[in-house]
């Protein structure tokens, strides 16, 4: 960015918070993809691998949960934009090893800033969905790991992260 380049922030010349103004930006595509995983006890992985659990169907309950939440990012996060998300994908799969649950969602827009925000808050609250459904078999489940993997478009162009080191890559 040159030194004349309008600046991107939250701050107005006053110093106070304020949501960015991207009515300069180009359209451009946009997508995001976030990582997270839900650590449990192996019986509680198969109770819902099983559809064992008292409050139904947990993987297809969090899909969705984070999917309508990705959608409501701007009612969650202070001075972020209200987007027309063009598509949202959350995918959670078990994965033995962790043991527990891995979830992954990719946000796409055609607009004027990113869905990193969207995509983070839908595997947030996908995790968080997994822990309230399952909590009364196992409070000790872990949700982590939630990051940015990938971006693509936008002034800052391409991005994603080394899946081994977490590193830009």
């Amino acid at each position: 960015m040159t030194d004349d380049a309008p600046r991107l922030t939250h701050l107005d010349a006053s110093g106070r918070a304020t949501m960015v103004d991207v009515t300069d930006k180009a359209i451009t595509d946009r997508t995001a993809t976030c990582v997270g995983y839900v650590r449990m006890q192996p019986e509680t992985l198969a109770l819902i691998v099983a559809g064992g659990l008292k409050k139904g169907d947990v993987i297809t309950t969090a899909r969705l949960a984070g999917i309508m939440a990705a959608k409501r990012t701007h009612e969650l996060i202070p001075l972020c934009h209200p987007l027309a998300i063009t598509r949202i994908g959350v995918e959670i799969e078990p994965d033995d090893a962790l043991p527990g649950l891995r979830i992954s969602a990719t946000v796409r827009v055609a607009g004027r800033t990113g869905v990193e925000m969207e995509a983070l808050t839908a595997v947030s609250v996908a995790g968080l969905t997994i822990y309230d459904m399952a909590k009364a078999v196992d409070r000790f489940m872990e949700i982590g790991g939630v990051r940015l993997t990938q971006k693509s478009g936008g002034r800052s162009g391409d991005w994603t992260a080394d899946h081994a080191t977490g590193a830009e890559g």
